[in-house]
């Protein structure tokens, strides 16, 4: 009977376990792909408009962003007034996005198509030449995708082609000498990219959907001294092909005629007396591609050149850890059982003895430090940064953060910092009360009052001084409120709330007692010093994870993406058992020396 009772629950197990499989095949089934928020595709018709958009103007060199009708660039039947609409990352970034008058339509090539025709005075000249002198770069979007300029490679004899964001406004010829030095007794040569080649890679796949897809937004810019032999009616011209039926004919180029590098450039002169006339074309070129649309970022974002280098970071690393696991492993293994047994020893033959080592101080280690409310602050900001960076490299590695999605990341790193004031408050108020403090409410506020706020007040006198030099990069006022109010409404009482939590948990208990009386400590070597000691301490943490530091501070200051979150996850691991693990040592030979 029991035998058959066991058969029996076996059965109905078996059957149990084959219908969940059953169920979870049928929601397999119904299942369906989504996308992320702003980086759908969209399926273009043949001949469909296609909307050409400008962001700001950048330089690796000044890195203040312009907009892009700061300089008296085409913008006719564009309304300046008119801007997209930017989500708070975008809008701190310095991004601004307006329409350009280029007229695309899908499948359909254009050569030679006069955009406007500009007379310019001596103080534009002068504007678009220091424009140029300081590398000032333009960057149009098309279906959400930056323009860019093919570049080819070679590297063992294998050439690769990769991207170079944006186009420069134009380039200068410095005039040098025998010795390769720059010759300051001859005037540079100032020329001006009045002529640009677009090539938009497409890819139309009939037997999966109708429409056509945009993969790829490359550009070659020509500077072009256009001329013209008869009277032209500009106004009538503008959006028309150069030579069509007769009319708007210039000499450079036409449908038939391409613009070559051969031609003579475009010279600006910020001296010259009188009105310079700039005559602005275009060429777009439909071309089709293999790249998947799913896969068209790979070419901005692809640095596979780097991956060894990201590889040998974080063996680097590694290799620190295993070096500072070694000592703790010493410490702990040997150190301290020689220690024990020492003083197990000592304790057999002479009871109440004088203690020896690092046990004299195992009575004063626990007492709280003379500016103790302030070390449990700077612990729970700490713990709220810590959080903010694992939750924000999770959704990074996930996929959630899209490069598609412009400023998703410097978005959602505010309001993923802003939501872990919870943890930091309960973590501030937990230490804060392990160190018979009292005044929870004080230490909650200043927990959420004094990393935001030192990074506020930076933050604003930066911004004061990026406006003053009319730079797009200048936060509105608007934005700046709105960031005090994410400050002061809900990260502040989120920190409370935090705080109120901790404070009310019983406090830590200490694994000795604290002696009454503080003993003596002897006076200490020159190498137990405080500054010797930061120094040594970050010394290691830092080579740790310098490599990978350089690349994410080169992709800002660069305009670059970074998308390797693979990578930085995995050296953010290291960092933490790095830090850890030189705490454990240099605590032990703080102590052994005190």
């Amino acid at each position: 009977r029991g035998d058959r009772s066991m058969a029996r629950s076996s059965t109905s197990r078996r059957s149990a376990a084959m219908c969940g499989a059953v169920l979870l095949l049928g929601l397999a089934a119904t299942a369906s792909a989504f996308y992320l928020p702003g980086v759908a595709p969209h399926d273009y018709n043949p001949g469909e408009k296609m909307r050409v958009k400008v962001e700001a103007l950048t330089s690796v060199k000044t890195q203040l962003p312009y907009e892009y009708y700061i300089l008296p660039f085409c913008h006719d039947g564009v309304d300046l007034k008119a801007q997209d609409a930017l989500n708070l990352g975008e809008v701190l970034r310095g991004s601004r996005i307006y329409e350009t008058p280029y007229d695309f339509r899908m499948g359909n090539d254009a050569r030679c198509k006069i955009l406007c025709r500009g007379s310019y005075d001596k103080e534009e000249i002068q504007a678009f030449s220091l424009m140029i002198e300081e590398e000032y770069r333009v960057n149009l979007l098309l279906d959400n995708l930056p323009v860019a300029m093919s570049m080819f490679l070679e590297q063992d004899g294998v050439t690769t082609k990769g991207y170079d964001l944006g186009y420069p406004v134009g380039f200068v010829d410095e005039k040098k000498d025998k010795a390769g030095k720059k010759d300051s007794g001859k005037k540079d040569k100032v020329f001006i990219f009045n002529h640009l080649r677009f090539t938009v890679l497409i890819n139309e796949d009939k037997s999966k959907r109708a429409g056509i897809r945009v993969v790829g937004f490359e550009v070659e810019p020509f500077s072009i001294a256009h001329s013209h032999v008869n009277e032209v009616e500009w106004d009538k011209c503008i959006g028309r092909p150069s030579g069509l039926q007769g009319q708007c004919s210039l000499n450079t180029c036409s449908q038939q005629k391409p613009v070559s590098q051969n031609q003579a450039p475009m010279v600006i002169d910020g001296e010259k007396k009188g009105p310079t006339e700039i005559i602005w074309t275009y060429d777009v070129n439909f071309k089709q591609s293999p790249i998947r649309w799913s896969t068209r970022w790979d070419m901005y974002l692809d640095t596979a050149m780097d991956a060894e280098v990201h590889w040998f970071s974080i063996l680097n690393s590694f290799t620190i850890v295993l070096f500072l696991a070694g000592i703790v492993a010493m410490i702990m293994i040997r150190t301290l059982k020689r220690d024990f047994q020492r003083y197990q020893e000592q304790d057999i033959l002479d009871e109440g003895g004088e203690e020896t080592g690092w046990k004299l101080v195992h009575g004063d280690v626990f007492r709280a430090p003379k500016l103790a409310g302030w070390l449990a602050v700077c612990i729970g900001t700490g713990v709220q940064l810590a959080f903010s960076c694992c939750f924000l490299l999770l959704f990074a590695c996930l996929g959630f953060l899209s490069p598609a999605n412009r400023g998703a990341l410097m978005q959602a790193m505010l309001f993923i910092f802003v939501f872990m004031g919870v943890f930091g408050g309960f973590t501030s108020a937990r230490f804060f009360r392990m160190f018979k403090g009292n005044r929870w409410r004080s230490n909650a506020l200043w927990t959420a009052l004094l990393f935001p706020g030192v990074s506020f007040s930076i933050f604003f006198v930066l911004n004061m001084l990026i406006w003053g030099q009319k730079s797009s990069g200048a936060v509105p006022f608007g934005t700046l409120f709105a960031l005090l109010l994410m400050w002061l409404g809900i990260a502040a009482p989120l920190t409370l709330v935090g705080a109120f939590f901790g404070y009310r948990k019983q406090p830590i208990e200490n694994p000795t007692r604290v002696n009454q009386i503080p003993r003596q400590v002897p006076p200490q070597p020159w190498f137990v010093n405080t500054w010797i000691n930061l120094v040594v301490c970050g010394l290691l943490p830092f080579g740790a994870v310098f490599v990978e530091v350089f690349f994410v501070l080169s992709s800002i200051w660069l305009h670059q993406f970074y998308y390797l979150f693979g990578f930085l996850f995995l050296v953010l691991l290291i960092l933490w058992l790095t830090c850890a693990e030189i705490t454990v040592v240099m605590c032990y030979f703080q102590l052994c020396c005190e």
